[in-house]
């Protein structure tokens, strides 16, 4: 961002090349174009030495009065009504001294004054400059996304400017949020995420926080615009989704987080970190929280009544799903127990399934071995390099403490030398032995030094934006864990066990497993 100065233009019958001047009377100046003349009313006598001389004078000056235009009589006095406006802003080209004086002494006040910029215009005080601010847009901004926004808004170096929900509520809502936050009314609210992506070429990066059926196609419509992205959880609903989202931010070099958060917080990394490290030993079990069930219902909702457009764009709700009719028990994440909307597994595995696989080495793992144990039953897992990955899930309260961990979202590893585990609620790691936990700090200083990144999820996006390396939660790491979530679903509904290859991202033999890696997306909601 440039700042530019206001210099105003004061022309106080300044000359340009080619003006020339004519003087009569008191100091009264007039502009005639390329041709000048002093008034001939000379103070000074001419001496004649003789008549030739003389003679030669006259006609000198017959010539140059004849080439000189006339100037009606009159023209050089100003009448009572331009001594009256005489410090108006008319551009006739007669001046009074009085005017041309007193147009001098307002150009030398004006630049006397000084030019007051702010400080945060600067980057001074502890603010950034605006030049240096990453501009942001928000897609879909209820729910986890209001949350999302809060915290970005937060940040120094983050400049908002749109907002965009298909939603009037939630959309004002936002918009005033970030109003509030710059104390002016300046950021843009759109209804359709495609005008926002087209129109607004300033923004740097979007956060897209919509229901999980637009996450893939809204990701890969904003890096093909330009933008980088922040995509909340889960990532896709398919594999061929995820697959879209990972050739995409490559082909167009964007730089993707998806908003797996527990990846950057200290105790969920202080165990990622133990088990990576070899701490407990070669790590035999991995245990993530999948208790969280939906996206299992194939049945609609009763028909209502649509709300005007301008209220609801129910057509731009549903988006890529296919079409069905409006009923208000979708919305305020109603949606969540609908296939057509959702996924299952991958609800919490999103979070989970990228934090167990974070502690292990996955460098020479081929292929994942799925054991269909029935409805609401924990799936034990098999990974080629003999590491059992348990998709921990039982029936009841999704929030109760189990044997694993106490919390929601949680990740536990297993060794020789002992475990560890973390969940929501954390203030430590758990461990099998206090021992453990000697070296918290030691190994978090490690971690940071190693990779270089902070610990918290936005700020590593942000970092990334100015780097442009990968970060933490990046397209392939969400591919790889998205893709193990997504073949545990395909297990549930077919109910028997898979294998999974995933370097090739297909199942090993199974033509009807193969299918439902994708599935088809409405017009013209497509990528």
């Amino acid at each position: 961002m440039a700042l530019h100065g206001t210099h105003p233009e004061n022309r106080l019958g300044g000359y340009h090349d080619g003006q020339r001047r004519s003087a009569a009377g008191s100091g009264q100046i007039a502009f005639h174009g390329d041709v000048y003349g002093m008034n001939e009313c000379s103070r000074s006598p001419i001496r004649r030495r003789d008549a030739a001389s003389a003679g030669a004078k006259r006609r000198t000056n017959q010539i140059r009065s004849s080439a000189r235009p006339t100037i009606p009589k009159g023209a050089l006095t100003p009448t009572r009504e331009q001594s009256k406006n005489s410090l108006s802003n008319d551009n006739s080209m007669i001046f009074t001294r009085r005017r041309f004086l007193a147009r001098g002494a307002m150009a030398a006040s004006a630049a006397a004054l000084p030019c007051l910029i702010p400080a945060s215009a600067l980057g001074r005080g502890g603010t950034v400059a605006p030049s240096e601010r990453i501009v942001m847009g928000g897609i879909g901004l209820g729910g986890r996304g209001s949350y999302d926004l809060s915290v970005m808004l937060s940040q120094p170096d983050v400049q908002w400017v749109a907002v965009c929900d298909v939603r009037k509520g939630t959309r004002e809502a936002a918009k005033n949020a970030v109003d509030r936050k710059y104390s002016n009314k300046n950021c843009a609210a759109y209804v359709d995420l495609r005008q926002l992506l087209a129109e607004r070429t300033d923004v740097d990066a979007v956060l897209i926080a919509t229901g999980d059926r637009w996450h893939a196609l809204a990701s890969v419509l904003a890096m093909r615009a330009g933008k980088d992205v922040f995509c909340e959880k889960p990532a896709c609903l398919t594999m061929a989704q995820g697959q879209m989202v990972v050739e995409t931010a490559r082909r167009y070099a964007r730089v993707y987080q998806t908003g797996a958060q527990r990846l950057s917080e200290p105790h969920h990394v202080f165990a990622i970190e133990m088990a990576r490290s070899g701490r407990l030993g070669p790590i035999h079990t991995a245990y993530a929280d999948c208790r969280w069930r939906d996206g299992m219902r194939h049945d609609w909702l009763p028909a209502e009544p649509e709300p005007p457009k301008d209220e609801l764009d129910w057509d731009a709700f549903l988006g890529p799903s296919p079409w069905r009719p409006y009923n208000g028990g979708y919305l305020n994440a109603g949606w969540y127990h609908f296939y057509d909307f959702a996924t299952d597994v991958a609800m919490w595995g999103a979070h989970t399934v990228a934090q167990a696989l974070a502690g292990l080495d996955m460098d020479n793992v081929s292929f994942i071995e799925f054991e269909y144990a029935g409805p609401d039953k924990t799936m034990v897992t098999r990974l080629s390099n003999g590491v059992k990955l348990v998709l921990f899930r039982v029936s009841g309260s999704v929030w109760e403490p189990c044997q694993f961990w106490h919390g929601a979202c949680g990740e536990r590893f297993d060794g020789p030398e002992g475990w560890a585990a973390a969940a929501d609620g954390y203030s430590r790691t758990d461990v099998s032995s206090p021992a453990l936990l000697l070296e918290y700090k030691t190994v978090l200083a490690d971690y940071r030094a190693r990779t270089q990144r902070p610990l918290d999820h936005v700020r590593d996006f942000l970092d990334c934006i100015r780097s442009r390396r990968l970060t933490v939660a990046s397209p392939e790491v969400m591919y790889r864990s998205m893709n193990i979530c997504l073949a545990a679903d395909i297990c549930e509904h077919l109910k028997r066990n898979l294998k999974f290859d995933l370097r090739q991202a297909e199942f090993v033999g199974d033509p009807e497993a193969n299918r439902m890696r994708s599935r088809a997306m409405r017009a013209p909601y497509t990528a």
